[in-house]
């Protein structure tokens, strides 16, 4: 079983130089970060990451770019994985996503892994050119834009929600064909047809492990009715605040069919962070 840190706000008091650079040195499989280009200072929609009656996180509106980030983390490591936990798909041009992935890709000799999502806030989505009520068709046809563009010498691609003529773009992406693409959530019933689909494996936060195991079932039929081989899917766990900190927590993700786990470091300041990432490794190395 892998083990990965996701910090949560990685800001310079969270650097992601140093910490990912001590989190390959502590041994830990990668080192992701989440993603908001902006917060609409008014919403209705609630966040699903905390409690009924408990306000927003501030964190929400703080995060920094992650593709930069992460090529802050990529400079100073060799051998950690570098991944967004998750990435907004809608919300960005597909070709200067492209563009940007392929760069840390190569940059990072292979070591991008590419976690995404559609978002859950209406007001953020549209503000940055996203089509909430048809998000993840749109996320399908940018990412199917984006293959074409990592893959081919001359791209060209025609969906209904992105179409461009032949281009080049370069540079191209170290791993081939391209970077893991891994899909969050776990409600929604068309998730694990998605995987199956055009993905390369599944990214929930899930609450427990009958949850998580119930997702791996449905996420094997899925898999059949595709064609696909289930144990090429990459199966990673997320992790909320505190969550699957016990050794036994994590013998049974991995029995139910995980093979990574990724556990939630604090928002700094940065002593607190690398204390907490000592003590994850002390108990479950």
């Amino acid at each position: 079983m892998e083990i990965g840190l996701i910090s949560i706000l990685a800001d310079m008091s969270a650097d992601p130089a140093i910490v990912a650079k001590r989190a390959e040195e502590l041994g830990f499989d990668s080192y992701w970060v989440p993603d908001h280009t902006i917060l609409p200072v008014h919403y209705d929609e609630k966040y699903p990451g905390v409690a009924r009656g408990v306000p927003d996180p501030d964190y929400l509106w703080k995060m920094p770019d992650p593709l930069m980030m992460l090529m802050r983390a990529a400079a100073v490591t060799s051998t950690i994985k570098l991944g967004t936990g998750i990435i907004l798909v809608p919300e960005r041009n597909p070709l200067l996503m492209a563009k940007l992935v392929a760069t840390l890709d190569d940059a990072s000799r292979g070591r991008f892994i590419m976690g995404i999502g559609a978002g859950w806030n209406r007001p953020e989505c549209e503000i940055l050119g996203g089509n909430f009520d048809r998000r993840w068709g749109q996320t399908k046809d940018y990412i199917l834009a984006m293959k074409e563009l990592w893959t081919k010498d001359e791209s060209e691609y025609h969906g209904e929600f992105v179409d461009f003529p032949p281009v080049k773009c370069y540079p191209k992406p170290f791993r081939k064909p391209h970077p893991p693409i891994l899909l969050g959530g776990f409600t929604h019933k068309r998730v694990f047809q998605r995987i199956a689909e055009w993905g390369d494996g599944w990214l929930p936060a899930v609450q427990s492990v009958a949850q998580f195991s119930e997702g791996v079932e449905k996420l094997k039929r899925a898999a059949d009715e595709a064609g696909r081989d289930y144990n090429e899917l990459d199966k990673t766990v997320f992790s909320g605040q505190g969550q699957w900190r016990r050794a036994e927590d994590i013998q049974a993700l991995e029995k139910a069919g995980a093979n990574r786990v990724v556990l939630w470091l604090p928002e700094g300041p940065l002593d607190a962070i690398l204390a907490e990432m000592e003590t994850i490794a002390g108990q479950l190395m």
